[in-house]
């Protein structure tokens, strides 16, 4: 499994499409040929993840929504090999999640209850997990005030997610997001620049230090 990490890395931290492309034939191939396990699985859906945002960065809205549904469907498998994974729970919140952004508002009051159970069920199984506390940061950042969202709330879960694996790149950019949108600036740029110095090629965090 470790190539297939080693390509989804690369295609994460370019947002690249080739690396991406190989690295979903890489991890389609272990499911096919040990179809009962659960990781492959949620690494298929993690690397369909990605593919979802490349081609949202690239303007392509159909390909996005295919690579999300195509996500959905093997993290949800995934779960029914497994519904004991903290990390698949949380993933799959963040799915329902990119739901709503490429569905609208009726996306929303479909998606948006299965979002809160989701992240719900996962911190019941790890309350600590740092990729469960990243996905409720998103989802407290990414909801209406109105229906519950709250930047400060989102901040606190990006920062215990970051004190719990300070390796995370992407989970400090998305604290640098909710701080830019709470409007403190310089705790937005030292979220960045740690971003940066972990993965100086991260393209979302590059992207999103140049204010796009």
């Amino acid at each position: 499994m470790a190539a297939g990490l080693r390509l989804l890395e690369a295609g994460r931290t370019a947002r690249a499409e080739g690396p991406l492309h190989e690295a979903r034939e890489y991890f389609a191939k272990l499911t096919q040929k040990s179809p009962g396990s659960s990781i492959y699985w949620y690494e298929l859906a993690r690397v369909d993840t990605y593919r979802c945002d490349a081609a949202d960065a690239r303007g392509d809205k159909k390909a996005a929504s295919a690579a999300i549904d195509a996500a959905l469907e093997e993290a949800q498998h995934s779960l029914q090999l497994n519904d004991t994974s903290a990390d698949a729970h949380s993933l799959l919140a963040d799915l329902y999640g990119r739901r709503i952004g490429l569905g609208g508002f009726m996306a929303g009051a479909h998606y948006g209850p299965k979002v809160q159970s989701e992240n719900k069920r996962a911190l019941e199984l790890d309350g600590n997990n740092p990729r469960a506390l990243a996905s409720v940061g998103r989802q407290y950042l990414n909801t209406p005030k109105m229906f519950g969202g709250d930047v400060n709330k989102a901040i606190a879960s990006f920062q215990k997610s970051v004190e719990l694996d300070p390796k995370a790149d992407e989970t400090f950019v998305w604290l640098a997001i909710a701080q830019r949108k709470k409007g403190d600036a310089a705790a937005a740029n030292r979220a960045l620049d740690e971003a940066l110095r972990l993965n100086p090629g991260s393209v979302f965090a590059q992207n999103t230090k140049a204010g796009n």
